[in-house]
């Protein structure tokens, strides 16, 4: 069953986009099977792989969202194997005025996971730059998410806000979700401000910032005009590399999990163990 991640915040120009494009195809490349749900209006994702909205036009997030079409005839290959997406169009802008009076419309893009979770590993959602319905659905379904934040002062700037609108979903819809991590992006080794920046949220956040960080890259600006992922585009770059890290380190944090999880069953008292089986 898949892991579900939502890449999110409410801030544009964070490399939210980039990171769900990227990380997504990286997880790929370790023959992970991937899926990426472009939920972003802008559908930024779904051309950053090379998906033309002419090819989508019939059958997309939108449809499935809004119940015309199972997520199954939504979903496109990519150039990469085990690499597959959900792609968006600007109809998904008015998917939230459509959900408006529609019953349990925080849940829409959970049930439409069921009928596909069991074919991939990993599912990653590039929400849109908002707090919206379309985010709300994405945090309902998801395990956990992940916060893009440039290495800038002014990027903790809204993170109260996007904290309590994952509070109250925890609260009222989706209790096991969790933060994955914070991921810094565009980053420059050389400028002491951002290395400050680093510096603080690495100490007020401490083990949930990610210790691979996402440089600024000419070849990650680049690539998505080629519709392309950055592995794809320039394997050597920085940028590159540094998602090739990303997924390294979360693979590993998953695989410690899961030794941990089966440590703590391996514990269990026996007796307990009989109850539960």
């Amino acid at each position: 069953m898949a892991k579900i991640i939502a890449m999110m915040n409410q801030k544009g120009g964070v490399g939210k986009t980039t990171s769900s494009v990227n990380l997504a195809a990286c997880l790929a490349v370790a023959e992970k099977r991937t899926l990426l749900i472009d939920l972003d209006p802008q559908g930024n994702g779904s051309l950053s792989v090379g998906v033309e909205s002419d090819q989508f036009a019939q059958g997309n997030i939108y449809h499935t969202i809004i119940g015309e079409r199972p997520m199954s005839e939504a979903i496109y290959k990519t150039e990469l194997p085990y690499f597959d997406i959900c792609p968006s169009d600007n109809n998904l802008s008015g998917a939230e005025i459509e959900l408006v009076s529609v019953f349990a419309r925080e849940q829409k893009l959970k049930n439409a996971f069921k009928e596909i979770r069991d074919d991939y590993d990993y599912i990653i959602i590039d929400c849109p730059p908002s707090l919206g319905l379309l985010t709300v659905n994405a945090l309902t379904a998801s395990d956990s998410y992940i916060v893009p934040m440039q290495t800038e002062f002014l990027a903790m700037e809204g993170l109260a806000q996007l904290l309590n609108t994952v509070r109250m979903i925890k609260s009222s819809l989706n209790p096991l979700l969790d933060l994955e991590g914070i991921l810094l992006t565009m980053y420059h080794k050389g400028t002491s401000l951002h290395n400050q920046v680093v510096e603080e949220i690495q100490n007020h956040f401490e083990d949930k910032v990610f210790k691979s960080i996402i440089p600024r890259n000419v070849k990650l600006a680049e690539c998505p005009s080629f519709g392309k992922p950055i592995i794809l585009y320039d394997i050597k770059s920085k940028g590159s590399e540094a998602y090739l890290s990303l997924a390294k380190e979360l693979l590993l944090k998953e695989r410690m999990a899961q030794d941990l999880h089966r440590a703590n069953q391996a514990n269990i008292n026996p007796e307990t163990q009989s109850f539960i089986s």
